[in-house]
Parts: C-alpha cells; sequence; structure tokens
C-alpha cells in the first residue's frame, strides 16, 4: 500500500488488540481487563514494525489494558503518547463477563439462544447492546475525523469496534456485521474523502 496521505484525505488506521492472555480461551471478555499473552505481545510488534514508516498524528486506544499494551510499541517507536479514548471500548457483556459460552448457555439459556440467532440485537443482561455500542463508537468515530481533518491517526482498539467502522464505512447493516474479518493484531485502513469513506485496507494480521 502506497501510505503517503492524499491532500484533503482523512485517514484512519484500525487496529485490533493483540492475542489476550491464555485464561480467556473460550470466554466472554468485553469490559475485563485482560492483558496480552506472549503471542499477543509479539503480534503487537509486528504490527509496530509494519507501521513504522507511517506518519500518525496521534494514537488513541481503548482503556483496555488489551489495547493499550498492543499500542505501546506502536508509540514507543514514535516516542509517542497514547491517548485513551472511552468510547471504543469493547461491547459490555453484563453478567456474561468471564464466562465460557458453556457456563452462559447454562445460566441464561433464553439470552444465550437469542445471542447465537440474532447476535446484533441481543441486550445482554446488566450490559450493553449492539446497537448501544454501535452509537457510541461511531460517534467517538466522527469526533476524532473531526479532530484530524486532512490528517492520519491510529485507532487501537476491539473486533467489535473496528467492524463497527468498517460496517459504517461500507453501508453494511448489522445482520453483515461478523461478515467482517478481525484477526488478533489486524490492520484496517480507511480513507476520508469528506465525508465519502474508502476502505484501503482490512484485516492484515501479524
Amino acid at each position: 500500500m502506497d501510505w503517503r496521505l492524499p491532500k484533503g484525505v482523512t485517514r484512519v488506521v484500525l487496529v485490533r488488540h493483540g492475542q489476550p492472555s491464555e485464561e480467556m480461551r473460550g470466554r466472554c471478555y468485553g469490559r475485563l481487563d485482560v492483558g496480552l499473552s506472549p503471542e499477543g505481545r509479539a503480534q503487537a510488534d509486528r504490527m509496530a514494525a509494519f507501521l513504522s514508516r507511517v506518519e500518525l498524528g496521534r494514537i488513541y486506544a481503548s482503556p483496555r489494558l488489551r489495547a493499550l499494551e498492543t499500542a505501546a510499541p506502536l508509540a514507543a517507536g514514535r516516542g509517542a503518547e497514547v491517548v485513551v479514548e472511552e468510547a471504543f471500548r469493547e461491547i459490555d457483556f453484563g453478567l456474561f463477563e468471564g464466562l465460557t459460552y458453556e457456563e452462559a448457555e447454562r445460566r441464561f439459556p433464553d439470552v444465550y439462544a437469542e445471542w447465537m440467532a440474532r447476535p446484533t440485537q441481543v441486550r445482554f443482561p446488566e450490559g450493553e447492546s449492539y446497537p448501544e455500542m454501535r452509537v457510541r463508537v461511531r460517534a467517538g468515530g466522527r469526533a476524532l475525523r473531526e479532530r484530524h481533518v486532512g490528517q492520519c491517526f491510529a485507532l487501537v482498539s476491539h473486533g467489535g469496534v473496528n467492524r463497527t467502522l468498517l460496517a459504517e464505512a461500507l453501508g453494511m447493516d448489522d445482520a453483515r456485521l461478523f461478515r467482517l474479518g478481525q484477526d488478533h493484531a489486524a490492520v484496517n485502513v480507511i480513507d476520508y474523502f469528506g465525508d465519502e469513506p474508502v476502505v484501503k485496507l482490512m484485516n492484515v494480521a501479524f
């Protein structure tokens, strides 16, 4: 990809966090503050190396530890700080947080069945629904683009956040959200020509 920024274009580099610590495998974790596994840290280093020659006006991250640890090598190579933005935290699974999928199904069979059938419509008990998350993520995205018109900036967050912003750019409805792959430490690029988005890169993983 040609990383030179065309005049007047606002470029958003979306990065998913690296692989989380092993104890979270097969569990629901949204608001839980989970760090990276050794492989996740290696993925973050490889992602940072891939983006090392990209001029970034600012590096933003979700407040979750796994996002901050992924953003750290990207910032360190530039002597930059990571700015935390609450809008880009992952969905809150509520009472599902920390449970395995089997435990969630056993404890909340009706909600779990709805989640499996209509994942972007269910509201997690004492947590969020996807439409609630979508509203805050899209509003946060607009705010950052307005702050950095004609610049390139990075946002390190979560698979759900990236899918939300990519789906908005592609004009996809909620029901098709999971057609967008987001591997750990994946890099995505959206260029905005005014309000018109063009997806330049998607799910380049490390």
